[in-house]
């Protein structure tokens, strides 16, 4: 249901601006290779100096390698608001930037490696994908629960369409753990992502 105030502010020719945050928890020995997509967008993008068009871009290929693994689904979670100040939803997503960011929480076991001991890296079979994104109008599908699998793969085709359309704002994707040999524990789950939805 549509606010007065959201009526009044598209009445007044006001741009309405949505930042929504999901987070994605998969589960299963082959998420691996999707590590290394991630780290491989992510720097991609550190060194494009953040330009949107190649975020928007590696954010695609994170969504659809997202939706060819959606056997690996475990919980989801997801949160956002409304806005009708650029300023405002720019403090929004910096916020959860802040957030994302504090979540990186991993173990590596390094400490018993002898000098003539094989290298072998353990495989984490939790990954936590955050993703956070920033656009212009409505989209329903982003804008309620995706507490289902039906709706996290609507919500993820939508921001696949949001970055083809030129929608996107802002484009934020963190992940833990963030890279091959770390493993996030089911302790460190339940401490660390509180608001997951098993699914």
């Amino acid at each position: 249901m549509t606010s007065w105030g959201d009526r009044f502010n598209k009445f007044a020719g006001k741009t309405r601006y949505v930042v929504s945050r999901i987070f994605i928890h998969l589960y299963g020995e082959e998420i691996a290779p999707l590590l290394g997509i991630l780290n491989r967008v992510g720097r991609n993008t550190i060194d494009a100096d953040g330009d949107l068009e190649v975020a928007g871009e590696g954010l695609v290929e994170i969504c659809q390698n997202l939706l060819q693994m959606d056997h690996c689904w475990f919980s989801v979670a997801n949160e956002g608001d409304i806005f009708w100040n650029e300023g405002e939803a720019g403090d929004y997503v910096n916020e959860l930037f802040t957030d994302s960011a504090s979540r990186y929480l991993a173990e590596g076991s390094y400490s018993d490696v002898g000098e003539n001991t094989p290298l072998t890296l353990p495989v984490t079979t939790n990954l936590i994908v955050m993703i956070t994104v920033a656009f212009r109008g409505e989209s329903p599908a982003l804008e309620t629960s995706l507490a289902d699998r039906e709706a996290l793969e609507d919500g993820l085709k939508t921001i696949i369409n949001l970055f083809y359309q030129e929608k996107l704002e802002a484009v934020q994707v963190h992940f833990s753990p963030a890279q091959l040999g770390d493993e996030l524990t089911n302790d460190q789950l339940l401490v660390n992502f509180p608001e997951l939805v098993p699914l």
